[in-house]
């Protein structure tokens, strides 16, 4: 059997005193971590054993039910063994220089098995289908049983796949070619880096791994990310106001004000000026102003779902009504940013007040009733502890929040980065996406836990008076303002279905696009880049499906950038002076992003 293929070329051996340097390093920061970990357990005290997420329960529901029918688990065992049998057969030809079919491929997405090897050398191959033929068996076999409460099956099929993604042989050194191979040619110093690289990660996050995910030293607010030119011209203890420095000599006259989710930072509409939506509609003729949240400590415990209301675009409008003169704006939304944007609509419209003029929701959800696999970590027994430590510190930390974005795909955001950093040795590339996605937020603890039991858990929001903001009962069907739905297809935080459901219940006339891509990348998407493309449906009146929908609509080439541009100055096309924060009638406080948006308080946290 030939080892898979290396380098032929001669290879120097380490230094032994580089050799003896490193060893000696990794074993001290190894003993004070192991240190620092026996300390803090000692404090804290021995806990029982507690199944805060009810998973444990889940199993042991799903075995109970699984054992009660022999036959059928005697069937799919019988299964299980023909498949291997097949891959045993499929082996052997391979061993002897023929070509067979697959018994397993994996899909064409997964970029686990994109090195060749895992299909030229027949033994990674085998292994390759074996992991593939057993992950397939038993991801079958626990979604099959039947008699589990759907929120427990939820619970079995979301954490059957983290077991499985996590006993891929592409997460072992011995079993994965690329790694294999880079430990011969290097003689294990891309272990020895990738230990080292464990141990930094584990420092970073205060005695918790926090893989890292790029070089974060690579960017710098307002320097690389973030430099759309702009003031801040507004502030309360909520968020900062920026306003941004015209680049037209004309501009649309009605403001555009955009409201980023609170549980991510406002730059990912700003990362590079290639990409940026922010750049782009200031180069369109909009007077663009951007809601930049606060990072909330233990001092904002007591805030309010409400407060993200009242001091937020409420006092976001005022403050643009003082800059600008305009006493109505077109808004836009970023998921929970749009959700919030929604809200104060309603709100607005029970106070038969008129200062959003148009609306615009990115990838936003309003009716909760199918959040997708976020729902998987939505149930009393979680919310209920999570409540629990939040009342302790007084807020969620973010990333806490950030970890479970990524286990929704983890083999993208957690084993990809195992692999280079810790089997490979590698240093994670500079990406700007990434810089963004570590850079979390807080939310404080009353907040929170509003938004997750009367959004999520009741799905009060569809309900009409089901949420009151500021003692005022809203309803969404009371919004008439025209809106603009766009939302992705590939989408795993906010399936587009749910948020065609949503659009479904506002009273005005609702424009809804289905762009290509996932969550980010199906936003982020400029019309210079030509990418994914976009869906639209002729017939005004929205069909009572998502599928329906989709099948009388009709896809377009480019972004769905240039269809928004011409929906939003449908509606308005008067153009007044380019404003010019610096001359504004509110005080400059600041340069854009602002101080709010750079504070990290998770990394300072675990400094």
């Amino acid at each position: 059997m030939a080892p898979p293929k290396t380098e032929d070329r001669t290879v120097e051996l380490p230094d032994p005193s580089e050799l003896a340097q490193t060893y000696s390093e990794v074993a001290q920061r190894a003993s004070h971590l192991i240190s620092e970990h026996v300390q803090r357990q000692l404090k804290k005290g021995v806990a029982a054993p507690a199944d805060e997420l009810g998973i444990a329960q889940a199993f042991m529901d799903m075995m109970a039910k699984l054992l009660a029918n022999p036959y059928k688990l005697a069937q799919t065992q019988m299964n299980l063994v023909w498949d291997y049998f097949s891959l045993w057969q499929h082996s052997m030809l391979r061993f002897a220089g023929m070509q067979a079919p697959p018994v397993a491929a994996p899909a064409k997405d997964d970029k686990r098995f994109k090195d060749e090897q895992w299909q030229e050398h027949f033994l990674f191959d085998f292994i390759k289908q074996s992991y593939l033929i057993t992950a397939r068996h038993i991801h079958d076999t626990v979604c099959g049983v039947e008699g589990l409460e759907e929120q427990t099956q939820k619970k079995v099929n979301f954490y059957t796949r983290q077991y499985v993604d996590a006993l891929s042989p592409s997460n072992f050194a011995l079993t994965n070619p690329e790694v294999f191979r880079e430990t011969v040619k290097n003689h294990g110093q891309n272990l020895v880096k990738g230990l080292n690289n464990l141990l930094r990660d584990i420092e970073d996050g205060g005695g918790n791994l926090r893989v890292k995910m790029t070089d974060t030293t690579a960017f710098e607010l307002g320097k690389n990310v973030a430099t759309t030119p702009g003031k801040v011209v507004f502030q309360t203890e909520m968020m900062q106001l920026i306003q941004y420095t015209p680049s037209t000599d004309k501009a649309l006259k009605r403001p555009l004000l955009i409201v980023p989710p609170w549980i991510n930072k406002f730059y990912i509409l700003d990362l590079r000026e290639k990409n940026s939506y922010i750049k782009w509609a200031v180069d369109q003729g909009h007077t663009v102003f951007v809601i930049s949240w606060v990072n909330p400590d233990e001092k904002l415990a007591e805030r309010s779902f409400d407060a993200y209301v009242t001091d937020g675009i409420l006092a976001a409008l005022d403050a643009i009504e003082a800059q600008t003169g305009e006493k109505e704006v077109n808004a836009a939304g970023y998921c929970l940013g749009g959700t919030l944007l929604a809200t104060t609509l309603a709100y607005l419209a029970a106070k038969r007040k008129k200062r959003i003029a148009s609306a615009t929701f990115f990838t936003t959800m309003t009716d909760f009733s199918e959040p997708g696999e976020l729902g998987v970590f939505i149930d009393e027994v979680q919310v209920s502890s999570l409540e629990k430590k939040m009342a302790e510190r007084g807020f969620l930390e973010g990333s806490e929040m950030a970890g479970t974005f990524n286990m929704l795909r983890a083999n993208d955001l957690i084993w990809s980065f195992v692999v280079n950093n810790y089997l490979l040795g590698k240093d994670p590339f500079p990406f700007d996406l990434l810089y963004w996605n570590s850079d979390s937020t807080r939310m404080p603890a009353k907040m929170h836990s509003f938004y997750l039991r009367n959004l999520y858990m009741e799905n009060r929001l569809v309900q009409p008076g089901g949420i009151e903001i500021d003692g005022t009962p809203i309803d969404l069907s009371k919004i008439k303002v025209p809106c603009y739905f766009i939302s992705t297809i590939e989408d795993h935080i906010a399936p587009w279905k749910s948020t065609y459901m949503g659009a479904r219940n506002f009273g005005g006339p609702v424009r809804f696009v289905l762009g290509g891509s996932g969550h980010i990348a199906g936003i982020v998407n400029p019309p210079v880049a030509n990418k994914y493309g976009y869906f639209l449906c002729d017939d005004p009146a929205l069909p009572e499906t998502a599928q329906e929908w989709f099948d009388a609509s009709v896809q377009h080439e480019g972004s769905w950038w240039t269809d928004w541009q011409a929906w939003v100055t449908g509606h308005n096309k008067v153009q007044v002076e380019a404003r010019d924060p610096a001359k504004g009638k509110l005080p400059v406080l600041e340069e854009a992003p602002g101080s709010y948006v750079k504070t990290r308080l998770d990394a300072q946290k675990a400094a």
